[in-house]
This record gives structure tokens, sequence and C-alpha cells, in this order.
């Protein structure tokens, strides 16, 4: 593998998320960058506009707060988000994002732990509640209230700092090795933990990498709806769009979600698996399968339907069409790939800006996550078979974390918890998480990752977790689709039989999977079930199931109701 480009570039000659936005600003002041909507209109911000706010709201960070402070945000998704994030920088501070479905207990935990000296807070559903997390005496600002959005009373208001402070006339330059941001962890399990990145580390992400998905183009158009303070949309809409001068446009809720991606038509798009799965439904519910099928295989018929359906998905102009954050099935890809919609995936995590490797568009190997980015180093751990990575864009470390760091960075080499095989080609396949493996009341390792993935050529199920810790087969929970839950009882059981059945024909024997459990609730984040990227949370399913499965273990039938 390559450990370093012959091109890199020295520490001095990289760019900034602050140089690179300071060029924008003054190259093309008047030229559109954020667009927020607002029910069917959209509010424009100009680079112009955003660098006078930010400059006003810098100007006070600057004077109320001692230098390289770090300066919490938590918010939905919305422009006055990155006019924040770029204020924190030019004062010189620390930017600390927070997931916004947060509960108080959790809120409390990170702002504790992250020893943030203010909070920003945004465009949230609920603040209330959430605001008991907030410590005695924390200084709390709140953005401009956003129509059908939790009231936020009592704080430091962002219209009053603007009223009150003149912009900072000076262009901050941080050093390279200043610390610009601290990004927690979704937290599958226990506490999360606060990802340390430098100026340096973020830059050169974005300065070697921006070639592979033509990122550096002012007339790109980035749509941003999953969380920012997740280093996927930090870096892939916001970081991109800053380096290239480009537009954002925000979804203003899940209800005007298709509205607002189909009046974005973005060039650059990134969904979770789920969301795929999600629009796929979308489309088989206005259009049976067979009869999409036929007329995708006519070629005369097939490429009207392929523009009519990407642009009622809001996709016809889309450039770079990306995945990651969990295993997307190649089923699904190729399904996709029929529509002339060309999904490639990409995998990372929170410790590597979420840059490992991604699918070459010329060269899709399906069951893999692609190869290596230029400059990343990738090696399977002999025995765990984990996946370690290096990159000169690799965390500098978890905040206060030194053990933990020291884990996860063992030898110089990143950790990821995945377990995975390279190919003679270069490709890396996932086989699952490292501590997601169970032994089975019979002695036997189970990997559930790839039993899992064999559930999505089913329409009829939209989530699925394989446990089966202490059992003497695994059991499979499923959460059934919309399309699922009209289908008639009986049709279902059949549907989810058939499936049972083609997967333990293709697993060995103490992988073959007992019995299908269909669950009464979806799991999603407000219950508990899924992280705010929405990964299931296998320990808290065991836990929350442990009784039961014995139960289910116990009975006859291979369907069954929860």
């Amino acid at each position: 593998m390559e450990k370093q480009l012959s091109n890199a570039l020295t520490l001095e000659q990289q760019d900034t998320h602050l140089s690179k936005f300071y060029h924008w600003e003054s190259t093309q002041p008047q030229q559109v960058f954020l667009k927020q909507p607002q029910g069917d209109s959209w509010t424009d911000y100009t680079w112009g506009e955003v660098g006078e706010q930010a400059r006003r709201i810098a100007a006070f960070l600057k004077a109320s707060f001692p230098p390289k402070s770090n300066i919490g945000i938590v918010s939905k998704n919305c422009a006055h988000w990155i006019i924040n994030d770029l204020a924190i920088m030019m004062a010189g501070h620390v930017s600390v994002p927070f997931y916004p479905t947060l509960t108080a207990d959790k809120l409390h935990e990170v702002l504790v732990h992250s020893e943030c000296k203010a909070l920003f807070v945004g465009k949230l559903d609920e603040w209330e509640l959430m605001s008991q997390g907030v410590p005695a005496g924390l200084p709390c600002i709140s953005y401009p209230q956003y129509p059908d959005q939790a009231e936020l009373k009592g704080m430091k208001a962002w219209e009053d700092i603007l009223a009150e402070n003149a912009p900072l006339s000076e262009n901050h330059s941080p050093d390279m090795e200043d610390l610009m941001t601290i990004i927690y962890t979704s937290g599958t399990t226990g506490m999360p933990k606060g990802v340390i990145y430098t100026y340096e580390r973020m830059a050169t992400a974005m300065n070697r990498l921006s070639d592979i998905f033509h990122l550096f183009n002012n007339q790109n158009r980035h749509f941003s709806y999953l969380p920012l303070c997740h280093i996927a949309e930090r870096n892939i809409v916001e970081s991109a769009s800053i380096y290239g001068g480009a537009s954002i446009y925000f979804s203003e809720s899940l209800d005007t979600f298709a509205q607002n991606l189909q009046a974005a038509q973005p060039t650059h798009f990134l969904a979770v698996p789920r969301i795929w799965t999600k629009f796929q439904l979308g489309i088989l519910a206005k259009m049976p399968a067979p009869q999409l099928e036929a007329l995708l295989d006519n070629p005369q018929m097939a490429p009207a339907v392929q523009k009519q359906i990407k642009t009622s998905l809001g996709l016809a102009e889309a450039k770079v069409v990306l995945t990651g954050a969990a295993p997307m099935p190649a089923s699904l890809i190729a399904w996709y790939k029929k529509l002339d919609i060309h999904i490639q995936e990409v995998y990372g995590m929170t410790e590597n800006v979420g840059a490992c490797t991604y699918m070459p568009l010329e060269q899709v190997k399906m069951g893999t996550v692609g190869k290596p980015y230029p400059g990343v180093e990738i090696k399977i751990e002999e025995g765990s078979q984990e996946v370690l990575m290096k990159a000169p864009w690799v965390m500098n470390g978890y905040y206060k974390s030194p053990e933990k760091t020291a884990e996860a960075l063992a030898e110089g080499w990143l950790h990821t918890g995945d377990s995975g095989e390279v190919d003679a080609e270069g490709y890396l396949k996932i086989t699952g998480r490292v501590k997601d493996t169970f032994k089975t009341a019979k002695g036997e390792f189970v990997v559930p990752a790839p039993i899992e993935y064999q559930f999505a050529t089913n329409s009829h199920v939209e989530q699925v977790c394989i446990l089966g810790r202490g059992l003497a087969q695994p059991i499979a929970l499923v959460v059934l689709s919309e399309m699922g839950r009209q289908l008639p009882r009986e049709a279902l059981q059949n549907s989810l039989d058939a499936t049972l059945q083609k997967l333990n024909a293709s697993v060995m024997k103490h992988e073959q999977v007992q019995s299908v459990v269909v669950m009464r609730e979806a799991w999603g984040v407000e219950n508990g079930l899924l992280t705010p990227t929405l990964k299931i949370k296998r320990n808290v399913l065991e836990e929350k199931y442990e009784i039961a499965l014995q139960n289910w273990a116990a009975q006859p039938e291979t369907v069954i109701w929860e």
C-alpha cells in the first residue's frame, strides 16, 4: 500500500477551512452559499452575508471567552449551524457539536466531559426537557426562531449579538496544530468518545481526497440532512462546500424531505442504506416490481423511466452518489444501477474522518467496500481478523482519554473494530463487527452481519437484527417495511418463510436462523434502539429481549409475532 503521496503538501501550503472560506467570501460574495427552506420558499445566504454574520458572532465569542475555548452546538442542520461553526473557528475557539436528539442526561454527560464554556442552541424538536441537562451557569445562545420548532427562551439571542458587535476585520489564521473540533461518536455502546481533530488533519483529508469525488467546484450543490455533528456530513457536505465554494441546500423537516430534495437536485448526495431502502420501497409502492422491471428491460422505454424516477427522487443531476455508515446490500446497489443511479460505497469512521476505502466508479466489485484511498494502508490483524488502518488524517486521539487513545491507535494502527478481509485485487470486504460476534449454546461463533444482509432481498423487511448469544440457534428480529405492514398476515408469513429457507440453505448449520420474530414497534432514535446515525444498538436489543428470546427459542413456529 502507498504510504505517502509524492505530491504531499507541506503544512504551510495546505488550505484550511478558514482560508478557503475567506477566499470565497472575497471572490464571490454575491453567490449563494446556504439555502434554507421555509414552506414553499427558500431563504438565501450569500458568501458575503455568511461572512458578515460569522464575523459578528466571532467578535462576541472572542471577547467573551478565553482563547481556544470549547464551544458547544446543539441543533438540527440549518444555515445557522454552518455560520455558527465558522464563527467559532474565526474566534480561535474549538467547535463541539452534539446530536440534536440527545436526552437531558446524555447532553449533560457530553457537556461536562467536553468542558464547554458556552452552548449554542438552535433548531430543535424539543428543548424544554433537553435543557435540564445543561450544567448550572453554562451560558446558552439561541439561534433565530425556526418555524414549528421548540421555543427558545431565556438565552442570549443570536440577533442581539449581531446588533451589538461589529464584525471582526482581521482574518484569524490558526496554526495547523491547533485543535479545530471535537466530534463525539454516536455511542453505540456506553459513553460517547470525543474524537480530536486539528486543522492539519482535517485539511489533509480534504486536500488529498477532493479529486476522487470532484469536490472542488463552485457549481456543485450539496444537500444537508444527515446530522452535521457526524463526521460524514461534516466532511462531505460542510467541508466540501467550503473548500469548493459550493452551495448547501437544507431539508426543513422529515415531512418536507422529498420536496426539498427535489428542489435542490444536488450534484452530490450521501444516504445511509436504510434511506436507500426507503426510496426503493417508495418507488415500488407506486410501480410494482414486475411492471418496473419490464419497463427497464425495454431499451426504448428505459431512458424515460430512469429520468422520471431520478427527477422525482431529486437525483437527476447527481454526479456523485454515495452510501456509507452501514453495509449496503449488493442487490440494492444493483437495483439502483438499473435506474441509472450509480451508488459508490464508502467506508470509514469518526476516527479517520470517514475516509478509509471507496468504491471506484469504473471498477465496482460487489460485496466489498472498495479500495483504500491514496495514502491509506490497511492490514488484517491475525486471529481477530480486525481491520487496521493508517492514514495521515487519522484522529489526533480521544479527548481526555489517553488510555482509550492508546488502545485505538496501538502501534500506530487505528483499530476499526470491524472484522474483514482484503482480496488479491486490494478490495476490502467487511464481515462484521468484532464485538458483535456471539457464541451459541453449542459453543459455535456466529457473525451476524452477513446473515442480516440476506434479508435485504425481502422488500417486506425494513430492519433486521440477528441475536443468539447462549441460544441453540440464532433468531432474527425484524421490523416490517410499510409494504410489509400492508400485506395480509398469511402472505407475509409465506414471504418470511421463503427468505428463511433460502438463507438457511446458504449458511453453515450453526448459523442457520431458527425463527423470525416480527416486532410490534419500529426501532428508532426516539426509543433508544438506534444511534443518531441509524445504527442498531444490538446490545440494547439483547438486554431488552433477554427473557423473550428464551421463550421464542422454545416455540416451534418459524415466524413468530411479538
